[in-house]
């Protein structure tokens, strides 16, 4: 049990070491956040499987964060990819000690969004996978190719790769549609087949959309889609729909909006993907019907031939600007810094 003075702790999410070589096999590390101390990003290690649990331990420039997914390469190294408090970055930061201690959190890509629309809460946390030779996967919801007299117009799902955790890729755009759909993608959950690697790593990638993206509540018809890759994400498949419409007077509300949850996942079982998503149906009387759904006979990872589209400087200098942006305004409704490099 983590208890922390004035705590809040939020958002967990745990991985152990499974690799038989590794000098840190049956480690379980687990990452969450304390909304009561500013987000303060805290990674715990169990050294017995997780029948027992260590001190909490920040990282190396004590930052701050939401929604971290740490993943374990071969070797034993452990990459967190994080997005920072304000959702304006994704940041990673790794331990090469089996949790004894942990890297400064440094950023892999700024972040720009396109607010999803109808109130729906969405905001764009990382989901983070690995392959069979150590790959980090990293995707989540961004608007920077969609971008129109200076605003975005729609978010897409893109992604940031690196066998290493401290190299990353440039951000590149999955292509689950044309740049000129009127589609709005978000709250995505990537699994990647753990047996491949490489070239011919299989991933899935679940996720929610809008049809339209400049929808209001009272018409907004929200879906969970479907796209894979055989090839290690150089080509995917064309869409699948696989729940909705719901109407956002389904969901449950919150404080900050009716929702389907900060995350979805995905994960394979025996070559097949199972991804993990919230439906709901109409409510009887003022008792909502929302549950979580998979498909019992999980989905390929089939061979698609839809090419990603890479980033080009401008659309990165885009984002940049719009991060510093949404950073700007963070900062100025009482967000705080939190010793963390700037986004």
């Amino acid at each position: 049990m983590v208890t922390a003075t004035g705590s809040n702790l939020d958002k967990n999410w745990i991985v152990c070491d499974n690799t038989a070589t590794s000098a840190f096999y049956g480690n379980c590390y687990t990452e969450y956040d304390n909304s009561g101390d500013g987000d303060r990003i805290k990674m715990t290690t169990s050294f017995d499987g997780g029948l027992t649990w260590g001190a909490s331990k920040s990282t190396g420039n004590n930052a701050t964060g939401l929604g971290g997914q740490p993943v374990v390469q071969p070797n034993g190294t452990v990459v967190v990819p994080i997005a920072n408090a304000s959702e304006t970055a994704i940041r990673v930061f790794r331990s090469t000690n089996g949790g004894s201690s942990w890297t400064n959190a440094t950023t892999v890509a700024t972040v720009s969004t396109f607010t999803v629309r109808g109130g729906l809460r969405s905001g764009p946390l990382p989901s983070a996978e690995i392959d069979a030779a150590g790959k980090v996967y990293v995707v989540w919801q961004d608007c920077r190719f969609r971008a129109s007299g200076g605003s975005c117009t729609s978010n897409d799902i893109v992604m940031a790769t690196s066998t290493n955790g401290t190299t990353w890729s440039s951000v590149i755009r999955i292509p689950i549609d044309a740049t000129t759909s009127t589609v709005d993608h978000f709250t995505s959950g990537l699994a990647v087949d753990p047996s491949p690697s490489g070239s011919t790593a299989h991933l899935a990638l679940a996720y929610y959309y809008h049809p339209v993206a400049n929808c209001t509540a009272a018409i907004c018809q929200l879906d969970v889609g479907y796209v894979a890759s055989a090839n290690g994400g150089s080509t995917w498949t064309a869409p699948t729909q696989l729940a909705g419409p719901m109407t956002h007077s389904w969901l449950a509300s919150t404080t900050q909006g009716t929702m389907v949850g900060d995350y979805i996942s995905t994960s394979f079982s025996g070559g097949t993907a199972h991804p993990a998503f919230a439906v709901a149906t109409a409510p009887s009387v003022s008792v909502f019907n929302e549950a979580m759904y998979t498909l019992t006979s999980g989905l390929t990872a089939g061979a698609g031939t839809a090419p990603v589209t890479p980033a080009t400087p401008r659309d990165n200098a885009f984002s940049a600007r719009l991060a510093a942006i949404a950073y700007a305004r963070w900062l100025a409704n009482g967000g705080t810094e939190g010793g963390e490099d700037s986004p």
